[in-house]
């Protein structure tokens, strides 16, 4: 028998058990019913745990700085450490938050934090460092270089882990006058037996290349001895660099590939960065030595032991100006291992190049589409988006419904931006698959039913279109989809593009007729804009389509008393134009565009009103021609003549100056006073 007695421990005397939901259906408590309810509680507030609490949220700015007024104690400096690290950790914590420093309280905080090179902690050391090169922008010039002096020191010492950070600390802040006074101690460190100190120099000298290049050119030797550093990390700055230093030489990018690639690096970062410095050559100069050289060395690469260099040595074949697609063979064959792969970031990296690859060469990419298809389950979003993408872009005729129906399944668990992907891969398949424009159709009509932002129904609208354009047989029914999208649409603009679409596309469709319920529900139940784009749809339609006026007609007298101002304008202009008794080819102008501008016609109108006769008719063609100008230019102030000097006013030719010619009449440079 069950031994309950630990249970009956946790109840009071006379209490039942309490029935927790999900437990047993005979009201035991069980551990198993416990640890359910516990997960489902944890799931409930999962997002409540996920708010930690952080000592550094309440920090005020002031107090801050009043505490690090110990910096100048040298008895805590030594003897603290610690409390030195946490000032710096609240500083460096006020400065991400976006807290700014007024210039004093600047320098005071970086003087005192110039105090605590006297202690001799490695730690602290550290948090001083980090902190010189985050203050380092904002402070004044002239504090930074008291620090000099203390990083070219420790630059110097016999630990390693002060040299180089003190490198790095220096390459933020010193300039090209004060790299000269170090260029010694840089190149000794490049060259350095400690791998940290030679890779801290040359990241150094990577950021000064953009400070002083000159300098660093002058670095070339020991550069390129690193290069050959046993170390793998040494080696990748090295190589970066030293292709800074020449990347402007062609020929010495050249003889640089032709020397690398023969197999003297080790570093797979550093193969990495040579196999992209070899696909700007090929670029450049396809049909060069180098070139060549390069590309054997490229499709070595996919025999490499490490899959990061196998990967960018296929990303780099795919890439390639005038690939063929016999070509693509070994790359693709790299990136469909790289799809089954139990790392997601080679998945995401193999997914999205053949994605690229499907673009222009979808029948290459063919023989990956059952790896693919495992892909489409992925717990990483982004994969199985770019899966679903590309086996829209490679998929055979016959495999389109299989597709759609995995995709319905799919599309309610990923963000809009790649539903809008999935919305334009289909398009396109619509556009290579004409026949299948039923499914597809239909497809993107229920995605219109769903939730979703503008930007991805505007996406989804765009498409139908799209469709409407490229397949007549699309019309009917892609105009359907539309009505019945309006019916539910919140974004104004859509609403109205839509209306707009009807009154043209509608009156020529096989029924017009059914799109007028649709059409007129938007001037009951819609905004003032919309029922303004929903009564010019109607008189579109009552103007293409006679045997529809009278009923139209009848819709928009309901709406003469409207109480927005354009939508009763829009009804009475129609009606007016309708009116049988009022000229045939008058009723035009509400589906023909006019013969001129709407700026231009109301600056005739104004002209007409000036000047025509009395009980004359308005026409376009009583109308006074008015010229479309330009907007004027912008003037701009014409300086003062400078006096001329004493001396020219005794010459006989300068005492008496002729009048200036002119060439045009004088014109007002600024408005009258009104």
């Amino acid at each position: 028998m069950p031994d309950h007695s630990s249970s009956s421990l946790m109840l009071g005397p006379g209490m039942a058990p309490p029935r927790l939901e999900g437990s047993a259906t005979d009201g035991s408590l069980t551990v198993s019913n416990v640890m359910k309810e516990i997960q489902v509680l944890k799931d409930k507030f999962k997002n409540d745990d996920e708010d930690h609490f952080s000592p550094y949220q309440d920090l005020e700015k002031a107090s801050v700085l009043q505490e690090c007024r110990v910096f100048h104690d040298a008895n805590i400096v030594t003897q603290d450490p610690r409390l030195c690290c946490q000032l710096i950790t609240k500083l460096l914590h006020i400065l991400s938050q976006g807290e700014q420093l007024t210039s004093v309280e600047t320098t005071t905080v970086f003087f005192g934090v110039t105090k605590l090179f006297q202690s001799h902690n490695s730690n602290l050391r550290r948090m001083m460092y980090l902190f010189i090169k985050e203050m380092a922008e904002a402070c004044n010039p002239d504090d930074v270089i008291i620090v000099t002096s203390s990083l070219t020191k420790d630059m110097n010492s016999r630990e390693d882990l002060y040299r180089a950070n003190a490198i790095r600390v220096l390459s933020k802040i010193i300039d090209s006058t004060m790299l000269g006074a170090i260029e010694r101690y840089m190149k000794q460190a490049i060259v350095d037996k400690n791998p940290m100190v030679a890779a801290s120099a040359l990241v150094a000298g990577l950021q000064l290349m953009h400070k002083s290049p000159e300098i660093v050119r002058r670095w070339v030797n020991e550069v390129q001895e690193a290069v050959n550093s046993p170390h793998e990390m040494v080696q990748a700055h090295a190589l970066a660099l030293l292709y800074e230093i020449k990347h402007r030489d062609r020929l010495a990018v050249s003889k640089l590939v032709l020397q690398l690639s023969r197999g003297s690096l080790r570093s797979p970062l550093a193969i990495c960065s040579l196999i992209r410095y070899i696909v700007i050559l090929v670029h450049d100069d396809p049909q060069g030595a180098a070139a060549k050289a390069g590309l054997q060395f490229v499709e070595g690469c996919l025999r490499h032991k490490n899959e990061i260099v196998m990967y960018e040595a296929a990303k780099a074949i795919c890439r390639l100006p005038g690939v063929e697609a016999r070509d693509l063979g070994p790359a693709i064959t790299v990136l469909q291992l790289f799809l089954a792969s139990p790392r997601p970031a080679f998945r995401f990296c193999a997914m999205r190049t053949l994605s690229e690859v499907a673009l222009t060469y979808p029948v290459v990419v063919t023989k990956c589409n059952d790896d693919m298809e495992a892909l489409l389950s992925d717990a990483n979003r982004s994969i199985g988006t770019l899966a679903i993408t590309t086996l829209l872009k490679t998929g055979e005729e016959g495999s389109v419904d299989r597709l759609m129906k995995q995709i319905s399944t799919y599309m309610n668990d990923i963000a809009d931006e790649f539903k809008i992907l999935i919305v334009q891969s289909i398009k396109q398949l619509c556009l290579k698959y004409p026949h299948k424009h039923a499914l597809l159709l239909g497809f993107l009509a229920n995605f219109l039913r769903e939730e979703g932002g503008y930007e991805y129904k505007k996406a989804i609208t765009e498409a139908i279109v799209s469709l409407m354009d490229a397949i007549p047989l699309t019309k009917d029914a892609s105009l359907f989809h539309l009505c019945e999208f309006i019916e539910d649409c919140e974004f104004t603009d859509l609403s109205t593009q839509i209306l707009h679409l009807i009154g043209d596309l509608g009156p020529t469709a096989a029924s017009p007729a059914r799109y007028i319920r649709f059409v007129y529900n938007r001037v009951i139940l819609e905004n003032a804009v919309v029922r303004a784009a929903a009564v010019s749809t109607l008189a579109k339609f009552a103007v293409k389509v006679p045997s529809l006026r009278p009923s139209i007609c009848v819709l928009l007298q309901r709406s003469l008393q409207d109480e927005d101002d354009e939508v009763r304008d829009r009804v009475t202009l129609s009606l007016s134009l309708l009116n049988p008794t009022a000229d045939p080819s008058a009723a035009s102008l509400l589906v023909s565009p006019l013969p001129l501008p709407w700026h231009t016609l109301e600056r005739a109108v104004t002209q007409y009103t000036q000047h025509a006769a009395a009980g004359k008719p308005l026409t376009f063609q009583s109308l006074p021609v008015v010229e479309d100008l330009p907007p004027p230019p912008a003037l701009l102030p014409i300086p003062s003549p400078s006096p001329l000097p004493p001396s020219s006013l005794l010459r006989p030719r300068f005492s008496r100056p002729r009048p200036a010619a002119a060439s045009s009449l004088p014109i007002t440079r600024q408005q009258g006073a009104t």
